[in-house]
């Protein structure tokens, strides 16, 4: 099977990769698909299981992680698993697109560990923790103290931001649309 690009877009909760990645999937040009990655946690309202995540227990989990089926996969929180199943990169490659992720820190790193020359691993960088805390609160998905546990996570992955490929300052979304899309069509059309 040929291997197609993986474009790894990671960051903090609140700094924009969502955004972001879905505006590059709005251009057929770049032939990218969605990676969606296993959760354990409950869908929120307006998740819908295999297009947002796939929303699996932690037993069946934890098999597949016994059976070695991810890419890569981390507790995020205490019994809340994330992870990218092998079979989903597969799935993608196979239609001959390229795979594009919204993902953890540590997964996106994991990622580019394993497939150093077929990743570009992009970190969105927020303007600061105090904006990044307004966007969570905003978003009205989540309790104060699980919004506190992901400032208190930010602080950590924006030191991380340097073992990237590339960061992409998020003060202005238009502007950071941009230059993703001018990024991702580089990365993409240069074999």
């Amino acid at each position: 099977m040929k291997k197609g690009k993986l474009l790894v877009f990671s960051a903090p909760s609140g700094s924009g990769k969502t955004t972001i990645v879905r505006y590059l999937l709005e251009h057929p040009e770049l032939n990218l698909a969605f990676s969606v990655s296993a959760a354990t946690r409950d869908a929120r309202d307006g998740e819908i299981h295999g297009e947002h995540y796939h929303f699996i227990s932690l037993e069946e989990f934890k098999k597949h992680i016994k059976s070695e089926d991810f890419v890569e996969w981390e507790e995020v929180y205490r019994d809340n698993f994330y992870g990218t199943l092998k079979s989903e990169v597969e799935r993608i490659w196979a239609e001959g697109k390229n795979v594009i992720f919204d993902i953890d820190v540590a997964g996106g790193l994991r990622i580019k560990k394993k497939f150093p020359e077929e990743t570009l691993a992009v970190f969105v960088k927020p303007p600061s923790i105090d904006e990044l805390k307004i966007r969570l609160k905003k978003r009205s998905t989540e309790s104060d103290d699980k919004i506190n546990m992901r400032i208190a996570k930010a602080s950590v992955e924006l030191a991380t931001a340097p073992q990237f490929d590339t960061i992409i300052k998020n003060y202005d979304l238009d502007t950071a649309k941009k230059e993703a899309y001018e990024l991702v069509k580089n990365f993409v059309s240069g074999d």
